[in-house]
């Protein structure tokens, strides 16, 4: 061995990075220093042989073509970071090597061989993946954010990278904003936010916009949005500032839902204000109680007090009503009751309580909502109306009497005497009218009774079949109607004949007079386990809907496409306080175009 191997063979040996050498068309490992077998996982028993034996999982890589080709044309190699899959301990493993192949001369510049210097950068390299993994996964999140995200150089503003919903946001596409100017991609926001920003990236402090109002041109539009945003400077590694992070939310939906309510809010306290209702909300659980101050104004108190201290100030005779209404509350989810109040000065007042139940996930009442309005004015109206009613009707019903009387003498007169046609013809006019009169004057009796708690019933046992045929001969011998009666004709009912047959005869009438175009009335009787029930059914226009929950209110009348009926809207009412008293319940259903069915149901 001559001396400048000895020494090239030294150099090689304590070179810290792997060197090899291959010589010959076969590629024998002629040299191969310990960095080099430490990196191939190998002994010094490779030295000697062919390269694809020593090495024979580089086959199908392509390293010994590499070898080959700088053997056969004589140039150099250079590699970056070229991959290697190298079996070590028994497991193919990946690494990353930096390295040269170059020619080498003999004296006479014939190649023997190839030289490789090589350079482990498997950290490195893994190092840079993992970066550029990072990169990449950074991309995607800020790509699918639903937030807007923008990354903006601090050197030029020019955007580095926006996300599609920040392009939304603004109402630019891609072309207009990536890689552009912020300024120049968003020109509409700059007289405000163009200094904004300019201080983050100069002072490196961050600034947070709530709810902030934006002109912006959104896909050529003018609009003012509100949006949530932060300017958040992005620092270097020496920590300078290179870049903003713009993180964008439009809230506009919020702000206008939100603006819309308060309106709502504001408009409904004005009308509470403005009508002097009281608000209150009861916690059923605790029993604690949050009241507005004319809440406690309609009670008699200028300040708040106990919901005991309520309590004590509704009339006693009125307190079972209350809590009848509570319980009922309960169960319907509706709070309904009028009841006096008396004020500490020993007068008396009239309240009108409304409110809704709240119910948990359960179904428990957990809250009441409700209102309370002062309507003492109003019951002393009614009160007075109710008080000339009656008195007019005790007037009017001693000379209506008389005067019916002596219409039926003439009229038997004159039909003895045989007078003309056109006479008789008066004669019944006059009767017909005399009539509707008793009926008016009657109705205007019995709400005057109904008001004063005058109203008693006498109850006895009868087949509703001798109702109904008692209650609609005059209709069936007139013969310009078809009542049908169908179900359980054996029923019998429990409760004050007259009264009941007063509510049928309504119910018919109301039939006659809303749908005459249809000769059919159904009249059905039919009972379950606690209740018998009656109903009668027309086949006229129906009823609108909005105005179904009003039928059975004093005074209320139903004009049909606008026609006027006779009739003082009392009939209803008077029937639906007769059920009532029965401890029964009255309704209607009823469809435009399809007709109406009135009913009552009463105790067995």
């Amino acid at each position: 061995m001559q001396p400048d191997e000895n020494v090239f063979r030294s150099i090689v040996d304590a070179s810290p990075f792997p060197v090899y050498l291959c010589t010959g068309d076969q590629m024998i490992i002629a040299v191969a220093n310990q960095a080099t077998l430490k990196a191939w996982g190998r002994d010094s028993s490779v030295i000697g042989k062919p390269f694809s034996e020593a090495l024979p999982e580089l086959e199908t890589q392509p390293f010994r073509k590499l070898l080959e080709e700088v053997y056969t044309t004589g140039e150099t190699y250079y590699s970056r970071n070229d991959r290697a899959d190298l079996l070590i301990d028994g497991r193919l493993q990946t690494y990353y090597f930096k390295f040269t192949y170059q020619a080498m001369r003999n004296s006479e510049q014939d190649i023997t061989g190839v030289l490789c210097f090589a350079t482990d950068v498997t950290e490195l390299e893994r190092a840079r993946q993992e970066v550029e993994q990072s990169q990449a996964m950074l991309y995607n999140m800020v790509k699918q954010a639903p937030v807007g995200i923008c990354i903006i150089k601090s050197a030029d503003l020019t955007v580095e990278l926006v996300n599609d919903t920040f392009l939304e946001l603004v109402g630019k596409t891609r072309p207009e904003v990536d890689l552009q100017h912020i300024w120049d991609a968003v020109p509409e926001a700059a007289e405000v936010y163009s200094p904004i920003m300019a201080e983050t990236v100069s002072s490196g402090k961050p600034f947070h916009a709530v709810e902030h109002e934006i002109p912006l041109v959104r896909n050529g539009v003018d609009e003012t949005v509100y949006i949530d945003f932060v300017y958040e400077p992005v620092r270097d590694y020496d920590g300078s500032i290179n870049a903003v992070l713009v993180l964008a939310i439009d809230v506009s939906d919020k702000v206008m839902a939100r603006r819309s309510i308060e309106d709502a809010e504001e408009w409904a306290r004005l009308a509470i204000e403005a009508a002097e209702i009281g608000t209150f909300e009861l916690d059923i659980a605790t029993n604690g109680m949050r009241a507005s101050s004319r809440f406690y104004h309609i009670f008699g108190f200028e300040q708040p007090v106990t919901r005991k201290v309520l309590q004590d100030a509704i009339h006693e005779d009125d307190r079972s009503s209350r809590i009848a209404a509570l319980r009922e509350a309960f169960d319907t989810g509706k709070l309904f009751y009028e009841a006096r109040v008396t004020w500490n000065d020993n007068s008396v007042h009239w309240i009108k309580v409304e409110g809704r139940v709240t119910s948990d996930n359960a179904g428990n009442p957990v809250k009441i909502l409700g209102t309370v309005l002062d309507i003492t004015q109003f019951r002393h109206l009614q009160q007075q109306k109710d008080d000339f009613i009656s008195v007019a009707s005790h007037e009017l019903k001693t000379p209506l009497t008389s005067m019916k009387s002596s219409m039926q003498v003439l009229s038997r007169i004159l039909k003895a005497d045989t007078p003309s046609s056109t006479a008789l013809s008066f004669m019944d006019k006059a009767n017909t009218s005399l009539a509707k009169m008793q009926h008016l004057v009657e109705s205007l009796l019995n709400v005057s009774r109904m008001t004063a708690d005058q109203m008693h019933l006498h109850k006895t046992h009868f087949k509703a079949a001798d109702l109904v045929n008692e209650c609609c001969e005059h209709l069936r011998a007139a013969g310009n109607y078809d009542l049908i009666l169908t179900g359980d004709t054996g029923l019998e009912f429990y409760g004050d004949k007259d009264r009941l047959d007063q509510v049928l005869v309504n119910f018919v009438n109301n039939a006659v007079k809303y749908a005459v175009h249809s000769r059919k009335i159904v009249i059905h009787l039919s009972a379950d386990a606690g209740t018998v029930k009656l109903s009668v059914r027309d086949f006229g226009n129906g009823i609108p809907a909005e105005k179904l929950p009003h039928l059975f209110e004093r005074y209320y009348r139903v004009d049909s496409n606008g026609a006027q009926y006779s009739g003082l809207g009392l009939g209803l009412y008077i029937s639906a306080d007769i059920i009532k008293r029965h401890g029964g319940k009255i309704g209607v259903i009823s469809k435009p175009g399809e007709g109406s069915t009135f009913w009552f149901t009463l105790p067995r």
